[in-house]
């Protein structure tokens, strides 16, 4: 391997905005801040919920009424 061309890698701590905390190895830094992880999120906790902001469903579903499946 060549020498002083890869990235320092640091133990970072990413933690969630739910409270969930992970200790891993990045290039990225020390702490890592993200909205959303595995824990919280609505596909792997099942429990879905829509967020219909601004009607976007209903503008969605008048849109494509006509449209034939």
């Amino acid at each position: 391997m060549k020498k002083n061309i890869h990235p320092k890698l640091h133990k970072a701590v990413i933690s969630c905005a739910c409270g969930h905390a992970v200790e891993v190895l990045s290039t990225k830094g020390e702490k890592i801040a993200m909205e959303i992880c595995s824990h919280c999120h609505p596909f792997y906790t099942g429990k879905q919920r829509f967020v219909d902001t601004a009607g976007r469903i209903d503008r969605f579903r008048k849109k494509y009424a006509r449209v034939q499946h």
